[in-house]
């Protein structure tokens, strides 16, 4: 049977997921192991999440991780920070509008190695 790698083909979703799987086992962190199990799943299963969801279930000053893609339906009314895989160009234009931060997910990772007080939103 062929490894979950293999099926990857964005090089940078497979850099994403070895990285991840590093950090969770170098900080005993959890949380980064399964935003990797997320990013390995098939694309008929892939994560997108939008702005609508993300307002819904946070609050201000919040720190949400989502291990897809951001989607632009809907405004943010408070400001948090938010990481992703990737963001579409109206959701980054709307949560940059709102004074909230969008950063990628290893930059998350790099100020918080150890997860904590990070919600996933998928």
């Amino acid at each position: 049977m062929a490894r979950k790698y293999e099926r990857i083909t964005n090089v940078q979703k497979l850099m994403l997921i070895k990285f991840l799987k590093k950090v969770s086992r170098e900080h005993k962190a959890k949380i980064w192991r399964t935003i990797a199990e997320y990013l390995e799943r098939p694309r008929s299963q892939k994560v997108e999440v939008n702005l609508s969801k993300i307002n819904r279930y946070t609050s201000d000053g919040d720190v949400v991780v989502v291990p897809g893609k951001v989607l632009g339906a809907g405004v943010l009314e408070h400001k948090i920070t938010i990481a992703a895989f990737a963001y579409s160009e109206q959701a980054r234009r709307k949560i940059i509008e709102s004074g909230s931060r969008a950063i990628t997910i290893e930059e998350l990772v790099s100020e918080n190695p150890k997860g904590s007080g990070v919600k996933i939103i998928i």
